[in-house]
């Protein structure tokens, strides 16, 4: 990905080198185990799963320490891609009359403090409409690597731009309208309603791509195949087949590896936002 030359967004948080604790849970606990185990393999909406966290101690800010050259590095990176997506989405919101509200993008290390409660790093990145921040621990992308076989910059690249697509979904009032539905569904509906909203996040973060490409000629060879790569192993059926070798398709709430692959195409070739409606699909 050509993003040297970028600009680099001032909405980042850095709280990297920051502890924070949680009442009941010393030494991580039975209870942060089942919330990680929750978040990674059967993908549920951390607005959902962190409000269970409860009890939060107070923040131990520690002095932090230097961090080396590839980390600020991908810092630098990171922030390049956010001030990617705000100029996208800035502009397609412009051109529909609406305004933009640019999120403000997290960086923490081991555990975090949001709106939406506590999480810690193992379960990923996540979006929390509470206070419309991205929460990133960069780490994650060794794991996107190694663990989900999806290594290069674009495919973390997509990462970033499908939380912002949460964020997207949150302006346009499409989280508050899910929300509604799933608190009046049963599970089975709720989990689907939640495929339906992560496929359009990947649709949305596909959008950015296509723009970011036309407008600032970001793409090399193999990026594409990078976040298709980085959409593939965080399906659900990869990552339910992983964790317990048998797949529940109704237990999905992200989608499967075909699906999210096939949303964020979607998104690539059509550029348009509207070409995004997972919840009007006859097929996902």
């Amino acid at each position: 990905m050509r993003w040297q030359s970028g600009r680099r967004s001032d909405n980042i948080e850095d709280r990297r080198g920051m502890r924070v604790g949680r009442k009941g849970l010393v030494g991580g606990g039975i209870g942060t185990i089942v919330l990680v185990l929750v978040a990674m393999y059967f993908g549920v909406d951390p607005s959902v799963v962190l409000n269970q966290a409860g009890n939060l101690a107070p923040a131990q800010e520690e002095r932090q320490t230097p961090f080396s050259p590839e980390e600020e590095r991908l810092k630098e990176f990171v922030s390049v891609v956010l001030a990617d997506t705000e100029d996208v989405w800035g502009t397609l919101f412009q051109g529909s009359g609406q305004a933009y509200v640019r999120p403000r993008l997290v960086l923490f290390s081991g555990a975090v403090e949001s709106a939406c409660g506590f999480a810690e790093a193992a379960m990923g990145p996540f979006y929390c409409p509470g206070d419309q921040k991205l929460y990133l621990d960069m780490r994650f992308f060794n794991d996107l690597a190694q663990r989900h076989d999806a290594p290069g910059d674009f495919a973390q690249a997509y990462v970033v731009a499908h939380e912002v697509g949460h964020h997207v979904q949150t302006l346009l009032g499409i989280s508050d309208t899910v929300r509604a539905a799933q608190n009046r569904a049963g599970k089975a509906e709720r989990n689907a309603l939640q495929v339906r909203m992560e496929l359009q996040a990947d649709c949305f973060a596909g959008v950015w791509a296509n723009h970011a490409n036309k407008t600032r000629q970001i793409l090399e060879p193999g990026d594409i195949e990078e976040a298709l790569a980085a959409a593939a192993g965080v399906g659900d059926d990869r990552l339910q087949r992983q964790a317990r070798g048998v797949v529940v398709p109704e237990s999905f709430t992200h989608g499967s590896s075909e699906q999210r692959m096939r949303w964020f195409s979607r998104g690539m070739q059509r550029g348009d936002p509207a070409q995004c409606d997972t919840f009007k699909a006859a097929r996902l």
